[in-house]
């Protein structure tokens, strides 16, 4: 015969497997793929996101592999998708197809960076990002400006902060819903540049950096911040990061003041 002790333990055991395990808030697709230029804060950004899933409790699943994600059974699983630092054309017809599905049922996306150079192609997605990249300076110190701060994530950052970056220099908005988060002061740096096919001159007094919009049913956030590997040690960036990821996933907003 079992002691009453083994007996007691069993039970216990049997109770604390039945038990549920935690829920994670929401679940992210990162997706990495490149088809132009590579940046090498990639695996950095990709560990740091991971890192944000840990603090925060929420899943990451992290791929450059379109063809595993990019499909209805797939995208279901998310609550939101971040392109981290994606360039060139990165899906196919079908997968761009799902993914507009995606967000049409309520998804959220963010746009980290370059996915401003992605898909130019694609006008459904230059109009979910906002701006498209066109070019940009040497790395340089700048001074951000704060537009909006009754946003997640925005509550750390200083009225005005010194931050270090690619400047990226945009086109004209692609949709007119965009509500802006942040903007670079341009006479605090030199946006002038020349590259073999482009010329870089500023976009003035109003440069934005980083925006959000509600899109066909789904979330879409965009931070051009980003370039330098560093910069995803940076906790005041990665804060602003996280605002966005749950945002995007969630639409829950926030009140700073």
């Amino acid at each position: 015969m079992k002691s009453s002790f083994t007996i007691s333990v069993l039970l216990v055991s049997s109770m604390l497997l039945a038990l549920p395990a935690q829920a994670e808030q929401f679940k992210v697709l990162l997706f990495t793929k490149t088809a132009g230029w590579h940046h090498d804060a990639v695996h950095e950004g990709v560990s740091a996101v991971q890192e944000l899933g840990k603090l925060h409790d929420f899943g990451v699943f992290w791929t450059a592999d379109a063809g595993r994600v990019m499909n209805d059974a797939e995208l279901s699983k998310y609550q939101a998708v971040i392109f981290l630092l994606t360039t060139g054309d990165v899906l196919d017809d079908a997968q761009q197809a799902a993914f507009e599905r995606y967000i049409r049922k309520g998804g959220g996306f963010v746009g980290v960076h370059s996915a401003s150079d992605t898909e130019y192609g694609w006008p459904w997605y230059t109009k979910m990002v906002g701006h498209m990249f066109k070019v940009h300076p040497a790395v340089q110190t700048a001074v951000l400006q704060v537009r909006e701060r009754n946003f997640p994530g925005m509550e750390r950052f200083a009225p005005r902060t010194l931050f270090t970056d690619e400047w990226y220099e945009f086109g004209p908005a692609t949709s007119s819903k965009l509500t802006y988060l942040l903007t670079v002061d341009e006479s605090t740096y030199k946006p002038e540049t020349t590259w073999p096919d482009r010329q870089g001159k500023g976009m003035g007094a109003f440069h934005p950096i980083s925006w959000y919009q509600p899109y066909e049913g789904g979330r879409a956030f965009y931070t051009a911040l980003g370039h330098q590997a560093a910069t995803y040690r940076d906790p005041v960036f990665m804060h602003h990061l996280y605002g966005g990821i749950y945002w995007a996933a969630t639409g829950r907003g926030f009140r700073a003041e």
